[in-house]
């Protein structure tokens, strides 16, 4: 994300390795998967194009006046991709996944990294970051954060992508394509 947010403060863009600079650290959370970064990836891909799936994610992102409010650009998902509440700021295939976005009470990116544990085992290691501003902002933080609601969607995010990398490939999956594309 280059420029001001919605929330009115100025975000610098993905850094060289394409991590979020700019923005506060919130928290991580991870999971193992057992399943290759070749399955984990295109898991992950379908699993963020799914979690905003339907109407109550852009009515939410429309209600709190995200700047991305509708499901946008390239498919697979690439950079410039949308999905309600996020663009994909940065890609690095079957590595990183950095969701940006913005809205009248905050700035944040939600970074998913795959590291590689040898063998059929993948890390899949979500990220927070984030910035709040005013009183609007901090109400937010308390409402989302501090109420540890995101904790609990962040988890669920990682255990479908778990559910979905661990199942057994179908062509519905994707997985017939290369990872760099994460098929579909």
């Amino acid at each position: 994300m280059s420029g001001a947010g919605k929330s009115g403060v100025a975000a610098a863009p993905p850094d060289a390795d394409g991590e979020p600079s700019g923005l506060p650290w919130i928290d991580e959370h991870a999971i193992e998967v057992a399943a290759p970064v070749a399955r984990a990836w295109p898991a992950l891909l379908r699993t963020v194009e799914r979690m905003t799936a339907g109407g109550a994610a852009p009515r939410y992102a429309r209600a709190v006046g995200c700047a991305d409010t509708e499901v946008g650009g390239p498919r697979p998902l690439e950079v410039g991709s949308t999905v309600p509440g996020f663009h994909v700021a940065a890609l690095t295939p079957e590595r990183l996944l950095v969701l940006a976005g913005s809205h009248r009470f905050s700035d944040y990116a939600l970074s998913f990294r795959l590291e590689p544990l040898g063998g059929v085992r993948t890390r899949i290691v979500a990220e927070t970051r984030a910035v709040f501003p005013g009183a609007k902002g901090r109400a937010y933080r308390a409402l989302v954060i501090d109420s540890r609601l995101h904790v609990l969607a962040t988890r669920r995010i990682l255990g479908a992508v778990a559910r979905r990398a661990e199942s057994v490939p179908t062509a519905a999956d994707g997985l017939a394509g290369s990872g760099a594309a994460g098929g579909r």
